[in-house]
């Protein structure tokens, strides 16, 4: 089986390659792998070597030619590419993320693939209360305060399009919670914290008081068990939606549990809100205020049908991923091979 992975030196990119090279252990000759990239990772090193690799931007139109090419005599396509920064400049934000899923549809059309898989969030629904799991059902019509989510609202729309023109074509959606692992510590640090605020982060963190809203509850998954869910679609070429997340739901409880808090601080949602847009307006952190809206209002996902369909579950606790990333944060963990990846300097 011939297999291509846009964004494949990415946080999830990278954990499907681990997961693929170890199949290719087991049975020597049954895969072939593309990898596409904006930055070329060290084709030298593991999990990276043995690819073939197209370096190109999947959301330029005069890179099409090169997209097609890169998908040619390709089994199953995995489209993780995306990207959250810089959230300043939201139509190149859009270009990657939208163009880019529009032109990579066109182009597996084109080339005749007999799969697609693609990378949606939990960030794609609607908003829901906490108070009861959704399946997949649920409305992914996103959230108007998040960028990320109208993204990925959109993305869900071509897909829906592509499957009606598409009937010969398998088409599968993992819509995963947040995902953790230790080797993107500095990359979600330099992302949602900055290049300065990570280094502030211990590896053992702990705070005697967690300030914290109520519902501050949500998901985690940690990259590996995604990457295992990525390969049971596509070894089994499964198609449809599947909610992808680990046990158990992240609480402020939970949290301070981890953060080894004695006390939580309960503060209202929309003075974190206000913080938070404050703070990235001031250009003093990275993060905007859209990633708050998602916190408050994601739905809390039901993931019996992946556990039905794909016989997939979690290898890796919710709380086992958060303390993976946290170490991985504090540390600048990453993946030196890989300029996504890239580890903190010292």
């Amino acid at each position: 089986m011939r297999i291509a992975i846009t964004g494949a030196s990415g946080n999830a990119g990278t954990a499907l390659l681990r997961k693929l090279q170890g199949q290719l252990e087991r049975k020597p000759g049954s895969l072939q792998l593309v990898g596409i990239s904006r930055r070329l990772p060290d084709a030298s090193r593991e999990p990276y070597s043995g690819v073939e690799w197209h370096t190109l931007d999947v959301g330029l139109e005069q890179d099409t030619p090169l997209l097609e090419k890169a998908l040619a005599r390709v089994d199953a396509v995995v489209h993780l590419a995306w990207q959250i920064q810089p959230n300043h400049d939201l139509d190149l934000l859009h270009r990657t993320n939208v163009t880019g899923t529009r032109n990579v549809l066109d182009a597996a059309a084109r080339a005749e693939v007999k799969q697609v898989v693609c990378a949606s969030s939990v960030g794609a629904y609607s908003k829901s209360s906490k108070d009861q799991r959704r399946d997949e059902s649920w409305p992914a019509g996103g959230m108007a305060g998040s960028h990320y989510s109208r993204h990925k609202a959109e993305q869900e729309k071509l897909l829906d399009a592509f499957v009606a023109a598409n009937p010969g074509i398998a088409v599968a959606r993992l819509r995963p919670a947040l995902i953790f692992q230790k080797d993107a510590g500095a990359e979600i640090g330099r992302y949602f914290l900055g290049r300065v605020l990570p280094r502030l982060v211990s590896p053992r963190p702990w705070l005697p008081i967690l300030p914290a809203p109520d519902n501050l509850v949500f998901q985690a998954v940690h990259a590996d068990d995604v990457a295992e869910a990525y390969w049971r679609v596509v070894d089994q070429r499964a198609s449809g939606a599947f909610n992808i997340a680990a046990e158990p739901v992240l609480t402020p409880q939970e949290l301070g549990r981890i953060l080894g808090a004695k006390r939580i601080l309960p503060i209202p949602m929309r003075l974190l809100h206000a913080v938070v847009d404050l703070t990235w307006r001031a250009r003093v952190q990275p993060t905007d205020s859209g990633w708050v809206e998602m916190a408050a209002s994601a739905p809390i996902m039901d993931t019996s049908r992946a556990e039905r369909i794909l016989a997939w579950e979690p290898k890796v606790s919710s709380i086992d991923a958060v303390k993976e990333l946290l170490a991985g944060m504090g540390t600048g963990e990453g993946v030196s091979p890989s300029p996504v990846l890239k580890p903190r300097r010292p």
